[in-house]
Formats: structure tokens, C-alpha cells, sequence
């Protein structure tokens, strides 16, 4: 299934671009998903939790996330009753339940998780997610990784093994050993974020970014493009949004204009492809009015780009002046020197990008070996590992 996910600054038009490129896909006759979190002018408001057809074939679900709060809450209220009940603990009615800070993040990872499983009678052959701004979206991004690892460290999935012993941990630790039901929840949760972690990096899933050419943009995409490496992300390309007629007999237009160019010549040398969406000169309100502009938007049959994976590791061992040197590469656009940290912390590294931040697992050969420095080079960070003779097997 071929996956966009559709981010851009506040206020850029991400959302009216998010569907114009699903309409686009669907009337170029491929099965379209429009995932979406805010209503979209021109298409109708879709009814409960499944998709919903609309015009030329496009279906369209909104997360809906106070009733995935809700729902959430409920059943977990119920796989606890022992515990609350012990504890006269008094339950609480749906109705009465109001969503919490993070509860749209949850809903938009478990409407993804559906879309990646297949739950709706229909298989998507395209994708289309409208993600929340910038910032919010990376943060959405990131979230199903830094789930998992939570609760790997705080449920370890080996120690449900131990079913048999737990009384007499119990007894041994003086506390009571964690119910089944709460590993049990944990593994159903492992496996559902683990599902929005294969969408997020299979090879045909892109990043499509949509901003309105000026400073205030340029500085954000510029931002947002280490964080998007720093996580794995492609993007697919720059939706240059409300595009101004050039040429204008009006002076003020014709310096608006000029200043939108300078800011395209800008994106135009960097390396990802740059989409042209002019202004209508009214908010889009009709399909008609989508379909104008994703008329350059409709997605690939393939995600561009390249094919392998982006982060590799270099064996220089044998090389003269190397030493035996590994050499782990992550390309980084955009990153400053002084604002890249790095923390080795058992089989992990810690990686800090700026405002970003990424535990990544390190591959059984560089497990063995220790940290012996890092540079920032062109836009690629190398970090260095040199085998430890402790760990590493002697060659006779």
C-alpha cells in the first residue's frame, strides 16, 4: 500500500492539499483512504469509525478521539476490575469521561493501525494521512517507538514466563507480582504500535510536506528535514502552496510574488522535488475546488527516492589507517554540529538532533565493539566503533 502522510506548518493548507492528493489518486482509479483529524472543506463530514464513500470513489474516516478515549478507558476499567474493586476504587461511566492532553495523538495512531491491519472490508491500495502541524507531526511520528521501548522496559515480555513463581515473588518481595491481564494488555498494544512502526517505515511510505513559500516556512522545513532523517522519514516532495499569479499589473501583488520566488529558488536547490499549487483566490469549498488543486498532487505508484535503507555502516577494518574502524552513517540535512549529542547506553544510542531525540538499537556487530568518536560531515553523521577485544571473536 502506497502511504503519504501529509504534515506542513500551521495554517499551510496541509489539510485541503491532503485531500486534493487522495481525490486525485482515487479518480486516477486506485482505492483511496483519506485519514483526516479535522474536518475538509468539500467533502462531506464521514459517520462513525469506519470510512466512508464520498465523491469519485474517495472514502474518508476522521479520527474521532474523545470516543477512543472513552473506549479505551472503559475497557481497561474492566480488565481491572479485581484490582479497583479491591481497592474500592469506584468506576467511572462513560459519559462522564473527557479526553486528555495526548488523546487525538492515541486515536491517529490506532486509525493507522487499522489502515496498516486491514480492519475495513475494503484493501486501500492508497493512503493519505493528514497529520497534525509541523511539530506535532514528528512528534506523532516518533510516538510508536518510544511507546514500545516503555513498556519493553517496564512489562518485560520474558518475565510473563514466570507465571508460576509469581506468588512466591510475591511473597519474596513483599508486593504483589503484576496480573496476567496487564501483560497481556501490554503485548496487544506492543503488537498494535508495532504495526504503525511497519506502515511508518515501509518503502512506500513518504513524507509530503505543504507550506506557503515565505521566511517563517523556510525556517520551519528546514528544522523539520534533520528530524525527518533522524527518524527514518522520506519525503516525497514540497507542496509550494497558494502560489500568487506572477506578472501582476499590481505592484503590491507583483512584490508578494517576487518574494514567494525567492523563497521557491531557495527549495528548488535543495534535493527534494518541489510541487507548484497556485492560489484560487478563495478557500476551496466544492470537490471541483480539490481537484484543481491536486491536479500535480496525486501520489506516485512508487515512493521516490532511494531504495536502501538510510542509515548504513561502513567495515573499513583492513583499510590503511583505519584500524579496524566500523563506521555507522546517518545522513543529517540541515543539523548543526553544536546541536548533536550522542550517548551510548548499553546495546542503544542515544541520539539528540536539536529539539529531536531518538533511541536506536545498534546491530549485533557494533554491539561488540565501543564508541571511539563521531563527525558531522556534509550532512552525515559517522560515528566510529572499534571492535572490543573482549566481546569481538579472535581470527587465529
Amino acid at each position: 500500500m502506497r502511504t503519504v502522510l501529509v504534515t506542513g506548518p500551521g495554517g499551510a493548507g496541509r489539510t485541503t492539499v491532503a485531500a486534493a492528493s487522495a481525490l486525485a489518486a482515487a479518480r486516477g482509479g486506485r482505492r483511496t483512504l483519506l485519514v483526516t483529524t479535522d474536518p475538509v472543506p468539500g467533502l462531506p463530514v464521514p459517520a462513525g469509525a469506519a470510512p466512508a464513500g464520498t465523491a469519485d470513489g474517495l472514502h474518508h474516516v476522521r479520527t474521532d478521539s474523545a470516543a477512543h478515549f472513552r473506549d479505551e478507558l472503559v475497557a481497561l476499567q474492566e480488565r481491572a476490575s479485581g484490582v479497583l474493586d479491591l481497592l474500592g476504587a469506584n468506576r467511572m461511566d462513560a459519559e462522564e469521561l473527557t479526553e486528555l492532553p495526548g488523546s487525538r495523538q492515541l486515536a491517529l495512531l490506532h486509525t493507522l493501525h487499522r489502515a496498516a491491519a486491514g480492519d475495513w472490508s475494503t484493501r486501500y491500495d492508497v493512503l493519505v494521512v493528514d497529520l497534525p502541524p509541523l511539530a506535532d507531526a514528528l512528534d506523532v511520528l516518533a510516538l510508536p517507538g518510544r511507546l514500545r521501548r516503555y513498556l519493553r522496559r517496564l512489562l518485560p515480555p520474558e518475565r510473563q514466563a514466570a507465571r508460576a513463581l509469581r506468588p512466591m515473588l510475591a511473597q519474596i518481595a513483599g508486593v504483589p507480582m503484576p496480573a496476567q491481564w496487564l501483560y497481556e494488555a501490554a503485548a496487544r498494544k506492543d503488537a498494535e504500535l508495532a504495526a504503525v512502526e511497519g506502515l511508518l517505515g515501509d518503502r512506500a511510505t513518504t513524507v509530503r510536506l505543504v507550506a506557503e513559500p515565505g521566511p517563517a516556512a523556510r525556517d520551519a522545513l528546514g528544522s523539520a528535514r534533520t528530524g525527518l532523517a533522524l527518524y527514518g522519514l522520506r519525503v516525497d516532495t514540497l507542496v509550494a502552496n497558494r502560489l500568487l499569479p506572477r506578472h501582476s499589473a499590481d505592484p503590491w501583488f507583483a512584490g508578494l510574488a517576487a518574494r514567494q520566488d525567492t523563497c521557491l529558488d531557495g527549495w528548488r536547490q535543495a534535493a527534494t522535488p518541489v510541487t507548484e499549487v497556485p492560489h484560487l483566490g478563495r478557500d476551496p469549498r466544492t470537490p471541483e475546488d480539490l481537484g484543481l488543486l491536486g491536479a500535480d498532487c496525486a501520489p506516485d505508484e512508487r515512493a521516490p527516492g532511494p531504495a536502501e535503507d538510510p542509515w548504513w555502516t561502513e567495515d573499513n577494518r583492513g583499510e590503511p589507517g583505519d584500524d579496524g574502524v566500523l563506521t555507522w552513517c546517518l545522513p543529517l540535512p540541515g543539523a548543526a554540529k553544536e546541536d548533536l549529542r550522542l550517548v551510548r547506553r548499553g546495546d542503544e544510542l542515544l541520539l539528540t538532533a536539536g529539539e529531536f531525540h531518538r533511541v536506536v538499537r545498534l546491530e549485533s556487530a557494533l554491539r561488540r565493539c565501543t564508541v571511539a568518536g563521531a563527525a558531522l560531515t556534509d550532512g552525515v553523521l559517522r560515528v566510529r566503533f572499534v571492535p572490543d577485544p573482549a566481546l569481538w571473536p579472535r581470527t587465529p
